[in-house]
Formats: structure tokens, sequence, C-alpha cells
């Protein structure tokens, strides 16, 4: 990394010393991944709108969102470039942590890439099968489990979860431990894909959520901060910070693009990413069920479409004709039907965000 081998002059230059600040080298890849998204999005755009690589838009949802169709989709590739920029230049890539959290988010955003490229380039309607993609994410939060649990390198904490709002309190679920972080891998990938449906939601929501999981990745991996604040210290967690900083300046850079009215939207390539590396992060951190307060719009969203759907087909068995709880889901579709622009329920969604993540942060007093 960049930042290592600057370091090396320090005794040419006292100035380089500062790269061995985690705070310097988190606040440079976020400048980094910024920078190189502002400077790649017109590019990856065109590229995109020349190819004819546009999105289609769904015939059943807000008639509002016809006017979107053919906007260049798999914008996804910013994001995902942008986050490889700003964590290749200023992270470790020997630590564990930064390799899991690099890897997962890689790996969902190439499922992701395939889903659109079906669906945009090979025109088939459904892209990438369901089944498939959940075999994908399934098989991601298997492998991360297994590392987790079996490696010497998490000696102590295999199978640990932090219980929220109480002082060192920690759940050992033994090798239940391992379906527990499937599902929140897979779930929180699937909750940011199911809110990508707004211009600038899903990234305004992730810019929102890693920049609070920043905040914990440095609480935690400083042994005065974890100590005084009663939370689980895990050394080497530094470098999480720089990653979910390059991930927050990505989200920002692509934000520029795909704020209302949108020239770009992520696509699956973009959403499965942040997806999985919100899950991913939250279990390297131990912060599994915080995840439910720093994701609370994804998790809004997610379980919007279940109930819809789950009571749906209930009332549709038991009284020969489907009922709906939701005017549409997801959720943001039905305050855009009760009335709302689109814009005002992106902004008042974000604020929520907001809210949410500052009131994670305050659990680490209250424990």
């Amino acid at each position: 990394m960049l930042a290592e081998f600057l370091y090396q002059f320090k005794d040419v230059f006292f100035g380089f010393n500062v790269f061995r600040y985690i705070t310097v080298r988190a606040t440079l890849s976020a400048v980094t991944a910024l920078l190189f998204a502002l400077w790649l999005g017109p590019k990856i755009i065109n590229a995109l709108r020349n190819r004819q690589i546009g999105e289609e838009i769904r015939t059943d949802g807000p008639q509002s969102h016809q006017a979107k169709k053919g906007t260049p989709t798999m914008g996804g590739l910013i994001i995902l470039l942008a986050i490889v920029s700003g964590t290749l230049l200023w992270a470790n890539l020997s630590n564990m942590y930064l390799l899991l959290a690099f890897l997962a988010t890689l790996s969902m955003g190439i499922i992701g890439f395939a889903d659109d490229y079906l669906k945009s380039i090979l025109k088939m309607k459904k892209g990438l099968i369901g089944r498939y993609k959940l075999i994908g994410q399934i098989t991601l939060g298997l492998m991360l489990a297994l590392v987790i649990v079996f490696h010497p390198f998490f000696d102590g904490i295999h199978s640990n979860t932090s219980i929220p709002f109480f002082k060192n309190w920690e759940l050992d679920l033994g090798y239940w431990y391992i379906p527990f972080v499937i599902f929140v891998v897979t779930g929180s990938s699937n909750a940011v894909n199911l809110t990508d449906g707004l211009d600038g939601l899903a990234a305004g929501l992730s810019a929102i959520a890693f920049i609070a999981l920043a905040g914990i990745a440095y609480v935690t991996s400083n042994v005065n901060f974890s100590n005084y604040l009663n939370v689980i210290y895990l050394p080497g967690s530094e470098e999480l910070v720089i990653f979910c900083m390059a991930v927050f300046g990505a989200s920002i850079g692509f934000l520029w693009y795909n704020a209302y009215p949108a020239q770009v939207f992520m696509g699956d390539t973009g959403s499965l990413a942040l997806g999985s590396a919100l899950g991913t992060v939250a279990v390297l951190l131990k912060k599994e069920l915080l995840l439910l307060m720093i994701a609370g719009i994804f998790i809004a969203e997610a379980l919007s479409v279940i109930i819809q759907t789950g009571y749906f087909k209930y009332t549709k068995k038991k009284y020969g004709q489907g009922r709906r709880v939701f005017k549409m889901a997801p959720l943001h579709h039905h305050f855009e039907l009760a009335g709302w622009h689109e814009v005002k329920v992106v902004f008042r969604f974000l604020i929520v965000g907001i809210l949410l993540a500052l009131l994670s942060l305050s659990t680490f007093k209250t424990q």
C-alpha cells in the first residue's frame, strides 16, 4: 500500500510520519475513493449510455418511475472501483479483517454484475435466477462464518456477538453462530438491494451506515477507548476504519451522479456489494445485533416486502383475494403512493438514517 511505502521515508522527511496514524489513512481513503468516483463516474456513465445499457422499469411500480426508463444502470462499478482505489492505497492488505471485508464486497459485486449483465446486456428479463443469487449469498456467509469460528486469528471471540446497551456482555452462540452469520450477511445484502429503488436512497443510507461503522471500528480497535466505553477490544480491526471510509467516500462520490434526477443507477452490482459489505463489517466487529439500529431503514424496507408478500398470500388463501398492508412494497413506494414526492421520501429516510446512526453510537456510553 502507498501509506506503508511512504512511511518508510519518515527518516528522510518527518512529514511522512503521519502515515502511521489511522485517522490520516482513513481520511485519505475516503478522499481517494470520493475523487476516484467523481473522476470515473462520467466515463462509466457515457460508456453505459453508448452501449444502451439502460434500466428496465417495472410496469407494476409507481407510474412516475416510467420516465426513468433507459437510465444507465450497472453504475455499481463506480462504487466498487472507488472502494478498491481507497482500500488498496491506504490499507494494510495483509490484515485479516480487511481481507475478509474486501473479498466479501468484491464477491457479491461480481454476482450483482452477473445479474445486471444478464438483464441489461443479454436482455434476460429476470436476470440471474433468484435461487442462484441466494446460493451465492449463503455461500459467502458460510465461508465468512467458518473462517471466524475455526481460524486461530479469532481465538477467544470465535462465536461471540456483543449485546447492545449492556457492559461487556457477549453472547456465545457456539456453532449456531454459523447460521447466524449467514442470516446477517444474506439479510443485509438483500435489504440494501430492496432499498435501491429511489434516486440516491441506497447510496445515501450506505454512506451514513458506514461512517457509523467506521466510528465503531475505531473505538473497537483502540484498547483505551474500548476499555473506557466497555466494548469488546479487537486488535487489528483498525483497518476496517480504512475500509469503511473507502465505502463512505465511494458512496458519496456515486451519489453525485445518482442524486435526483439520477444520471445512473447502481444496479445489483452496487447494491449487493454494499449490502454484503455492511453485514460483513458488522459481523467482524461483533456488532451484528447493533446492525438492527444502524441499518434500520434497510431492515424496514426488507420487512415491508416480507410482510406484504406474506399477508397477501395468507389473505388470498383464506378469502380468495389477496389483501395488502402497504400501498406498495418496498416501503419507499408506499410513501410515494401516499403522495410524497420521491425527493421528500429520500430526504426523510436519510434523516431517520442519521438519527439511527447517532443512536447506535450513543449505546456505547449507556453500556
